[in-house]
Parts: structure tokens; sequence; C-alpha cells
């Protein structure tokens, strides 16, 4: 079970829409996030769904058990293929993720939780989020406790993939983004590797966003991605 998933960053439905006209009735796997989801609701979900695209809900729940359980039911009823809660609600959100899951109806979708952002360093990590651990610890640290309350994976650097699987066995998944090439620019991204290192590092899933997104020719540079993460 291994997949490339295009963070699908836009602004509005038109953008994604003219954006996937260039793929000539390919159907990757896409990412819809904060941005797309706040600007269109819950009916993008359905339309790409629909279309056939399987779709990574990426909202990053995290609040109390009773909410977070209330909103996944009903991002359940959108036939999200994979969906995420952020890890740092801890235990209780966690496992009230998983029934909210179940009682939308899709048990069998994909309950994944981020543990630290690439984004962040661990110097910031220390001086602003007052987290002395490292960084490392406190990402396996998190992936345990998913483990423990019944998700199926985390979100975590490339960098981290391998050591999440040596803690939480083979089948447990690792999402990874922070997806770059040599030639292109880090951006916001702190900790980030090629497709190919990803692979090798034991990554499941791949997230690429603006190597494909802002790229001249996306489907070619899709293409490049599958290759160099899924062989072939």
């Amino acid at each position: 079970m291994k997949d490339v998933i295009i963070a699908c960053d836009f602004p509005a439905r038109e953008a994604l829409l003219a954006f996937l006209r260039r793929f000539e009735g390919k159907k990757p796997y896409l990412k819809i996030g904060m941005e797309l989801f706040y600007g269109e609701g819950p009916a993008i979900v359905r339309e790409v769904k629909d279309m056939g695209h399987p779709v990574f809900l990426d909202l990053k729940l995290h609040d109390i058990p009773n909410t977070v359980k209330r909103a996944m039911a009903n991002l359940a009823r959108l036939g999200v293929t994979m969906v995420n809660v952020h890890a740092a609600g801890a235990a209780a959100m966690m496992e009230a993720a998983r029934e909210g899951l179940a009682q939308g109806g899709a048990g069998d979708a994909l309950l994944i939780a981020v543990t630290q952002l690439t984004s962040i360093s661990e110097a910031a990590m220390r001086s602003e989020l007052w987290i002395d651990r490292p960084l490392t610890d406190t990402v396996l640290h998190y992936a345990k406790n998913a483990r423990a309350a019944g998700l199926d994976g985390v979100v975590c650097s490339p960098l981290e993939a391998r050591l999440v699987k040596g803690v939480c066995g083979d089948a447990f998944v690792a999402v990874t983004p922070g997806i770059r090439y040599p030639e292109g620019a880090g951006n916001d991204q702190a900790r980030v590797t090629t497709p190919a290192q990803a692979r090798a590092a034991g990554a499941d899933f791949i997230v690429v966003g603006r190597p494909v997104t802002e790229a001249d020719d996306p489907a070619a540079a899709y293409a490049r991605v599958c290759a160099d993460f899924l062989g072939g």
C-alpha cells in the first residue's frame, strides 16, 4: 500500500478543477486541506470523490473528545479515504475520532495523527512550544500513543518514517509530507527529502504539493514523483 498524494492547496474550486484537467483522465490521490475545505465546504470533497479521486482530508482535528467525535462522524459521511487528527489531542480524543469515523460509516478509512509539523524545527519546538525532549523522541512518543489509541498511522517527516516503523511495526502507516527535489525551494518546510529518499526511509504515502502544483507541466512532474517513489 503505497501512493503519491497531491496536496491541492488551492484557494477555490475553479483553480482545483483547472489543475485536474491537466491530468487527461488520470485520477491521482488528492489531499484537500484547510484552505480549500474552508473556502468551498464539504461539497468539494464530494465532487472530487465523484470524479474518481481518493481523498485525504487534512483538517488536523484537535479539540475535546466529544467535539472531535461528532465532527469526525460528519466528515466520514463525505466518503473520505484518509483523514487526520493531531496527536497532541491525546489518547481520549484520538479514540473518540475513531468512534466518530465508524459512526459516520467510514470505519475502513485510514485514520492518522499528525505528530509534529514538518515546518517545525527542534529549536522552535524547544523555544516556542516548551517541549524539551528531542524532536525525534517526541514524534515517536506521539506515534506510539496513536497506535495505542487504535489509529492506523501518523503523519511524520520522511526523516522519521523508518523510526516510526521501528517502534510501531511495519503495518503502521507513515504518511510523509516535506517532499522536495534538490533543484526546488524548501519554502516553509524544515525537514525534507526527495521521493526516492522517502521510499528508502519506509514511507507508505508521500504528500507532494508545490513541486507538482506549481510545475509548468503538473502531469509530467507527478509522473516523475511516482516513478521515483513507486518505481517503474
